[in-house]
C-alpha cells in the first residue's frame, strides 16, 4: 500500500526539526521536505539528505512550480518561522489548487484568543482566516510552551547553556498560575499522530505534557538541582504596564528582534498568567480537541525528566548563540 505523501516546510528549524524526525520514526508516511534556494547549501539543509528523504528545491513564492511539488502530496505542514508566516498565503494557494487534503499551517505556540491579546497569535490568525476562505482542509494544532523556554537558571550556571534568557529568575504575573508546557520532542510525536487522524480535520488540537505553575517549575528544579533559586516577582499589574510601555515603542514586525522577542514575550506571559489562556479548559472552551483525549496510549515526557537532563548537561543547546534578558 502507497504511504500518503507529506511535505514539511521548516525542516531544519527547532519545530520542524522535531516533527521529521517522528514523521520518519512512525514509518506510516512518504515524508517530503521544501527548502528555499538560498538555503540549500546550508549544513543542516545537506545532513537531510542522509536521510533518504525527497527534497524539493523551491521558492514559495513561485506558485507555477510550487502547485507542481504539491500536485500529489496528500498533507503539507508549515513550521516556517515566524518572520516568514505570510508566505504561507501563497502555499495555501498552491495548496488548493493542487487539491493537497490537509494543510497543517504553523500554529504550534499557546491557547490564546485572536483579538490584541498576542500580537503573533493574530498573525497565526490572518493565515487561518485566509485557509478557511479558500475552503482548504486544515488541521491547527497548538503545544503551550517548551520545557525548554520555561525552566530558571541555576546559581551555579550548570543550566545556562541551554537557556535563551540569562539569567532567568523571573516570574512574571501569577506565581500560582497553573499553564501548559510541553516537550518539543514529542511536538513531533503528536503531529504524526493527529495528521493521520480523520477526526482532527477541520479541527483544533491542543498538545501538552504537563501543566504546571511558575512556582512548581522553579521549586522542581530547586529540589533537583539542590540549589536556592532567586525569585524576581512581577505582579500582574506591572506585567500589565510593562507590555503596554513595549507595545508602544515597537512596530509590529521583526525589523528589530530584540524588541520583537520582548513585546512577544511580555504578551505571551500576560496571556499565560494574567489571563489563563494556556489551559485545557480554555481550549476546550475555544473549541479545541485534547490530544490526551484523542492518544491516551502515548505518554508525554515528564517535566522532572526533562530537568534531570538539563541538570546532567544533556538538554539540546536549541539556542547556541542566542540569549536575551528582559
Amino acid at each position: 500500500m502507497t504511504k500518503p505523501r507529506v511535505l514539511l516546510i521548516g525542516a531544519t528549524g527547532r519545530t520542524g526539526g522535531s516533527i521529521l524526525n517522528c514523521l520518519l520514526e512512525a514509518g506510516n508516511f512518504s515524508v517530503e521536505v521544501l527548502i528555499r534556494p538560498s538555503s540549500s547549501t546550508k549544513p543542516s539543509v545537506l545532513a537531510l539528505k542522509d536521510l533518504n528523504i525527497k527534497i524539493h528545491i523551491a521558492e514559495i513564492s513561485d506558485s507555477t512550480h510550487l502547485a507542481e511539488i504539491l500536485t500529489g502530496i496528500n498533507t503539507v505542514i508549515s513550521a516556517i518561522g515566524p518572520t516568514a508566516h505570510n508566505e504561507q498565503i501563497p502555499l495555501a494557494n498552491a495548496a488548493k489548487k493542487a487539491g493537497v487534503k490537509r494543510f497543517v499551517p504553523c500554529g504550534f505556540t499557546t491557547v490564546a484568543p485572536p483579538g490584541n491579546i498576542m500580537w503573533i497569535r493574530d498573525h497565526k490568525e490572518e493565515i487561518y482566516q485566509h485557509i478557511r476562505k479558500l475552503h482548504l482542509p486544515y488541521t491547527i494544532i497548538d503545544v503551550g510552551i517548551w520545557y525548554q523556554v520555561s525552566f530558571p537558571t541555576v546559581p551555579s550556571g550548570r543550566t545556562d547553556y541551554a537557556s535563551i534568557l540569562l539569567p532567568n529568575v523571573t516570574i512574571l504575573g501569577d506565581p500560582n498560575m497553573k499553564t501548559a508546557i510541553t516537550d518539543i520532542r514529542d511536538i513531533g510525536t503528536y503531529v504524526a499522530e493527529i495528521t493521520a487522524d480523520e477526526r482532527t480535520l477541520n479541527k483544533f488540537v491542543f498538545v501538552y505534557g504537563e501543566l504546571l505553575s511558575q512556582e512548581e517549575v522553579f521549586g522542581k528544579v530547586e529540589e533537583l538541582s539542590g540549589e536556592k533559586l532567586e525569585r524576581v516577582l512581577v505582579p500582574p499589574e506591572l506585567l500589565l504596564t510593562l507590555r503596554d510601555e513595549a507595545r508602544a515603542f515597537f512596530q509590529y514586525d521583526f525589523s528589530n528582534m530584540k524588541e520583537a522577542i520582548k513585546v512577544i514575550g511580555l504578551e505571551y506571559a500576560y496571556s499565560k498568567f494574567v489571563r489563563n489562556d494556556n489551559c485545557p479548559d480554555y481550549a476546550k472552551y475555544l473549541g479545541y480537541l485534547d490530544a490526551r483525549d484523542l492518544y491516551p496510549e502515548f505518554v508525554p515526557r515528564t517535566f522532572e525528566d526533562f530537568v534531570r537532563e538539563l541538570l546532567e548537561g544533556k538538554a539540546a543547546q536549541l539556542f547556541a548563540g542566542e540569549s536575551y534578558q528582559w
